[in-house]
């Protein structure tokens, strides 16, 4: 498929095929035996643990070593005194997803200065440019995932009803992305449809937001929510409530797939790739680290999920069988 969206600089799509690490450049690599920090927003999605076993697999197998990873739990704070110390212990690359904008620019720059080089996941920090304070940006589409997110609801939604997204309050590249792609998708396909918004500031707190978006648009036909966990607390409210509202959300996390396979609120996914993702962030660290330069922004499509076809694209994203729960609850 196509990449919808552009860069956060307007950049055009490059595909992570381009990461081509040759023999020669890795027996570089491996001689040289390069120390890597890793530090997420979090460790405790599906996301970040598949994203993790691709960037370890990877640099392992280049015999770069992980030094350690550090889980901010969505902590501006945390994940800036984290990078301060890592600044001392000099890695060379760290791999990060930033959990702000203009609040980390001042420390991921520090370390692009210290001579540590930079790659980054799904977002860039207000300021920083490619080439100079990091090596490359590697994301979905996100813009194409918001797409279809909205084209997967639509079907459930009835003429002139309304729909509420859930999103991020921060200022988040990728999550930006993905609402103003439902959002434009609705507007051009759908006009007849209300878009009603409520924001979290942490996805544990979506079931929440999605109650008082609720007690606010009582007649709320659907709900999209920008990432998965945020949707599975609203859900969970939906279902304690027994108002059961078609959902579509983005990322096949283990309970994302299983509401899917269900088939009861949860009507579509668009997934990333996240294992792939991670092993493109990987190798972009590598290729860097020897001195060659990959594209400034590298994006996988996005995977339209349904229950009709979540079998097999459990397979591709997860890269392993389908749990059996999984697989009962489509089958029988």
């Amino acid at each position: 498929m196509p990449i919808s969206g552009l860069g956060p600089h307007g950049e055009i799509a490059q595909s992570p095929d381009r990461l081509r690490i040759s023999a020669e450049d890795a027996e570089r690599a491996r001689q040289r035996k390069f120390r890597v920090a890793v530090v997420l927003h979090t460790t405790k999605s599906d996301w970040a643990k598949q994203h993790l076993v691709g960037i370890a697999k990877t640099l392992g197998d280049h015999g770069a070593a992980i030094i350690e990873v550090v889980d901010c739990n969505f902590s501006a704070a945390t994940q800036n005194s984290s990078f301060e110390r890592l600044i001392q212990s000099r890695p060379d690359a760290i791999i990060s997803l930033p959990v702000g904008n203009t609040v980390m620019a001042d420390v991921y720059r520090k370390a692009a200065k210290a001579g540590i080089k930079l790659i980054l996941l799904d977002n860039v920090p207000t300021g920083l440019l490619p080439g100079t304070d990091y090596v490359s940006l590697i994301s979905a589409d996100n813009f194409g995932l918001g797409q279809i997110g909205a084209e997967m609801l639509s079907p459930h939604v009835a003429l002139r009803g309304e729909v509420g997204i859930l999103t991020y309050r921060k200022d988040f590249y990728a999550t930006n992305e993905r609402e103003i792609a439902f959002r434009r998708w609705i507007e051009t396909k759908r006009p007849d449809i209300i878009v009603r918004q409520g924001e979290f500031d942490e996805p544990s707190l979506a079931g929440e937001t999605l109650n008082q978006l609720l007690a606010s648009h009582p007649n709320l036909s659907g709900v999209f929510a920008v990432w998965d966990e945020a949707a599975i607390p609203a859900l969970e409210v939906m279902q304690a409530s027994g108002k059961s509202l078609p959902m579509t959300t983005i990322d096949l996390g283990e309970e994302a797939a299983q509401a899917l396979a269900e088939g009861t609120i949860m009507k579509g996914v668009g997934s990333q790739r996240p294992y792939d993702q991670g092993v493109a962030a990987a190798q972009a660290t590598l290729l860097s680290l020897i001195d060659r330069q990959p594209p400034p922004w590298l994006a996988l499509p996005g995977l339209a999920i349904s229950r009709e076809n979540i079998i097999e694209s459990y397979q591709v994203i997860w890269h392993m069988p389908p749990p059996a729960k999984l697989v009962k609850a489509v089958l029988g």
